[in-house]
């Protein structure tokens, strides 16, 4: 596939999401805008000044901990906003445009699935922090890693298929990336679910201080 139709695919992806948030009526406030472009930015920088590539294109980043961070800030469509603006833009300047769609979608589904566990499952927001806290602190981590999980599984999958139908890659190359992909993959997500934790609950209590109760 050439780069011009990699270019309008990842356009077409956009315009998609996009279309998706308008058609359920999401309106972003400019707090929203604001932060969605502020972790977008830190997932940019977590990916390109503390990667670990390896081969095959895969790499171990933190990239994807700004992603369910937003998720659980906010709501699964600003996480998945983030993360998937961030990192596309991410393999753009790092020189993998080819990357950059499966990211976006990938990085999107992170987001939406944390924001569905954190706030339809467990309607995080309506909780304080100091009740029971094992159990507050099992439900955000289970909030946070359960996008993360999802990504160990479709990451390989839906490169796979990238690196066969796009990249053109031999079949027996391809599995062999995918099992690298998930391994690393597997190691992204429990480390950026850790530190997803640890940032959500040190920013909670401070984000719930300074806003009023109808904006948190």
């Amino acid at each position: 596939m050439s780069e011009t139709a990699m270019w309008l695919l990842l356009a077409a992806v956009v315009i998609l999401i996009v279309f998706a948030s308008v058609l359920y009526k999401r309106k972003f406030s400019v707090r929203e805008i604001a932060t969605i472009g502020v972790m977008a930015a830190l997932s940019l920088v977590a990916y390109l000044f503390f990667r670990i590539p390896f081969y095959g294109g895969s790499s171990f980043h933190l990239g994807n901990t700004f992603t369910a961070l937003t998720a659980l800030l906010l709501d699964g469509v600003s996480g998945g906003l983030a993360g998937a603006i961030g990192l596309a833009l991410a393999d753009i300047l790092a020189g993998d445009p080819g990357y950059a769609v499966t990211t976006f979608i990938l990085k999107f589904l992170i987001g939406i699935t944390c924001g569905a566990v954190a706030h339809k499952v467990f309607r995080l927001k309506s909780q304080k922090t100091d009740d029971k806290k094992g159990i507050y602190l099992v439900k955000v981590i289970a909030s946070a890693g359960s996008g993360l999980l999802l990504n160990v599984f479709t990451d390989p999958f839906l490169g796979y298929f990238r690196n066969v139908y796009i990249f053109g890659q031999e079949y027996t190359v391809a599995q062999a990336l995918t099992k690298i992909a998930g391994g690393v993959t597997f190691v992204n997500s429990v480390v950026s679910t850790v530190c997803a934790v640890i940032l959500y609950l040190a920013l909670r209590p401070v984000l719930a201080r300074a806003l009023p109760e109808n904006q948190r």
